[in-house]
């Protein structure tokens, strides 16, 4: 979905990432409303505009659901009218827990990209920037709240910097030799 309604293959006036969109992921064609989406859906990924999902919908979707309402500053459904129907709700704002936000990878990722001057940016490199995020919290740490570290967590920036260089020197892409920090 996005602010002109769901995502489908051959909908007229789609950028080339909404059309991969609609080829990746919407594989029935579904032209529904955003209410019938949710009936029976494990999860909700927004990247769209406030306010596009009634909390109420939310209790259509499959037991304990996971939204991730990443419209910024304000999500698509505000967290604490989400909450009563959600197993884990993120979002895009530092005012709730949970914030997926760019600059948990973005610092890293060029570091890795400078240290091992890697000629180009892969999926696999980006792929191992959200593992190496992924991985910081232990999995007896893990809660509802708490599935992402935060921004300002010291170890982020670098474990990032060295998946991403690892895997520029796995694929081929890197043109230094690893050192060593």
């Amino acid at each position: 979905f996005n602010k002109g309604g769901p995502i489908y293959k051959g909908r007229p006036g789609m950028n080339a990432q909404e059309q991969w969109l609609a080829e990746h992921s919407n594989k029935k064609c579904f032209k529904g409303t955003m209410a019938e989406a949710l009936v029976g859906a494990d999860m909700f990924l927004g990247l769209s505009v406030p306010g596009v999902i009634k909390a109420e919908d939310l209790k259509a979707m499959a037991r304990d659901p996971i939204v991730f309402a990443l419209s910024n500053p304000e999500p698509e459904v505000r967290p604490e009218d989400a909450a009563p129907y959600v197993a884990v709700m993120a979002t895009g704002s530092s005012e709730y827990p949970n914030q997926i936000n760019n600059a948990l990878a973005f610092p890293g990722i060029f570091r890795g990209l400078l240290d091992c001057r890697a000629r180009t940016v892969t999926d696999e490199m980006k792929i191992a920037a959200a593992h190496a995020i992924a991985g910081l919290i232990p999995r007896d740490k893990l809660r509802a709240d708490c599935i992402i570290p935060g921004q300002l967590n010291e170890k982020v920036h670098k474990a990032v910097a060295e998946a991403v260089c690892c895997s520029a020197h796995q694929c081929g892409q890197a043109r230094r030799t690893r050192r060593v920090r």
